[in-house]
C-alpha cells in the first residue's frame, strides 16, 4: 500500500486571499469567505494590477450562469484605451483572478474599453467629458424637458454646469448630481 499525506486540511495563502478577508467559522468546523458582492471582490483583486498598468478599473460587471458565466472587465485610461491596453489588462487579471476564485465554475473574461459614449458612473467620467458635448436625463424635469444636450463646461464634488442652446438662445444650468439620472457623452462622427 502506497501512503500518501493528506493535505485536504491545507490550503495555500495567496496574496488575493487577503483582499477576501480572513476566513470566518461556519460553527461546522468548516471556514468560509465572507460573502461580499462578487463584483467588490473581483474589483478589489483587479484594481492595483491596472493601476501598475496606468490603467483605471472603470466598471466590473458579471452576467449568466453557471459554466456561462461572463466577467466583463471595463477599463479607462487619459486618452482613451487601445486594444494593446486591453491584451496586457487580460494576461495580467487572468491570473490574478484564476487565484481569487470568484465562481466556484469556470466562466469567460472579456476586457475592453467601456465606449465614447457610455454612462458616466464615476466622476473622473465627467470631468474626462468637460468641453465635449454631453446629454443628460433628468430625475425631475426643468421647464417641461426631462432631457438636456449641451457642453459641460465644469465639474465640482457637487454638480457640474452645462451650456444648453446654441449661440442665439444659450444658456447655462447648473445640476447636482443628485438631479441626474444618467448623463452620457454624445460623440459624432
Amino acid at each position: 500500500m502506497l501512503w500518501s499525506p493528506d493535505w485536504s486540511g491545507l490550503r495555500p495563502t495567496f496574496l488575493f486571499d487577503l483582499l477576501n478577508g480572513p476566513p470566518k467559522e461556519t460553527g461546522l468546523g468548516v471556514s468560509v469567505k465572507e460573502s461580499r458582492p462578487v463584483v467588490d471582490r473581483i474589483s478589489e483583486a483587479v484594481s492595483p494590477i491596472l493601476w501598475a498598468l496606468g490603467l483605471e478599473l472603470a466598471e466590473v460587471v458579471c452576467v449568466g450562469q453557471g459554466a456561462r458565466s461572463v466577467v466583463r472587465v471595463y477599463i479607462d485610461k487619459p486618452g482613451g484605451v487601445t486594444v494593446e491596453d486591453c491584451g496586457r489588462a487580460h494576461l495580467a487579471i487572468g491570473p490574478a483572478l484564476d487565484v481569487a476564485d470568484p465562481f466556484p465554475h469556470a466562466y469567460t473574461l472579456e476586457v475592453s474599453s467601456p465606449g465614447l459614449d457610455r454612462a458616466f458612473k464615476r466622476i473622473q467620467d465627467y470631468r474626462r467629458a468637460v468641453g465635449k458635448p454631453v446629454s443628460v436625463k433628468l430625475r425631475q424635469p426643468i421647464d417641461g424637458q426631462w432631457r438636456l444636450a449641451g457642453v459641460l463646461m465644469e465639474v465640482t464634488e457637487q454638480g457640474v454646469t452645462i451650456v444648453v442652446g446654441d449661440s442665439r438662445s444659450e444658456r447655462t444650468v447648473v445640476l447636482g448630481f443628485d438631479s441626474i439620472a444618467e448623463a452620457r457623452r454624445v460623440v459624432t462622427f
